[in-house]
């Protein structure tokens, strides 16, 4: 997974956002062709930028283009490009999974839809459940099905938004394989992790107080060494 390589599908430039007198966002550059894990304590303003790319937010300024389309300007254009997976699900409680599935499958106009959901549902392994009601689903569940719920519409970028939070340590480990099962999806995670965002990953990088302190290869930088640059980027913005 770490040697694949792509065109850059995900392209951010000079992207910033403001809330009033506080700065999310400062000026922020970054390419992803492959599978990159944003590194950043709480604050840093990695949910900021995982809505402004899913078009749930706009910038205060600066350009962010997925597969060449402006987030933007064309933002329904754009969400065809994407699926997010985050904390929460976005899964409703009262529907049975294959009935959640077929409600967003719906909303994408995705053809073939019960063949869809039939082959997602299989590959994140939850076959033998998909006639229950998401209320009786565990966390690791509910996550798996997000994932299928993502892909519906054959999206080519995942961004993933702290997707490890509440998950035990077989939850975790059951969505680190479901992952690496995607290495033709160009995907972004963000996470405070640092052990599981950068086991699957090709890239790494570190946002503190909203901006790109670190860039590099995952292949090049083991966990102790991340650790310590990590350590000491955070305590030097402190």
């Amino acid at each position: 997974m770490k040697n694949r390589r792509k065109p850059k599908i995900i392209e951010i430039k000079g992207l910033s956002k403001n809330f009033g007198l506080t700065t999310a966002l400062n000026q922020v550059n970054l390419k992803v062709d492959n599978f990159l894990t944003l590194f950043g304590p709480n604050g840093a303003g990695k949910t900021t930028l995982i809505r402004i790319l899913s078009t749930l937010m706009k910038p205060s300024s600066g350009e962010a283009k997925i597969n060449n389309i402006d987030v933007l300007n064309n933002p329904v254009r754009a969400r065809s490009q994407i699926g997010v997976i985050s904390h929460e699900t976005h899964l409703y409680d009262g529907l049975k999974a294959e009935e959640n599935l077929k409600f967003y499958g719906k909303l994408y106009n995705v053809k073939n839809l019960d063949k869809r959901i039939n082959s997602l549902i299989k590959k994140v392994g939850l076959e033998h459940r998909e006639k229950d009601r998401v209320a009786d689903f565990s966390r690791g569940m509910r996550q798996r099905l997000s994932i299928s719920r993502a892909l519906l519409h054959d999206p080519l970028v995942l961004l993933l938004d702290e997707p490890y939070t509440g998950l035990d340590q077989h939850a975790a480990e059951t969505l680190e394989q479901i992952l690496d099962k995607f290495e033709d999806r160009t995907i972004l995670q963000t996470t405070h992790n640092l052990e599981r965002g950068l086991k699957l990953c090709c890239q790494v990088a570190i946002l503190v107080d909203g901006e790109i302190v670190y860039k590099a290869n995952a292949e090049e930088i083991g966990f102790e060494e991340l650790k310590q640059i990590y350590n000491q980027k955070v305590q030097q913005n402190e």
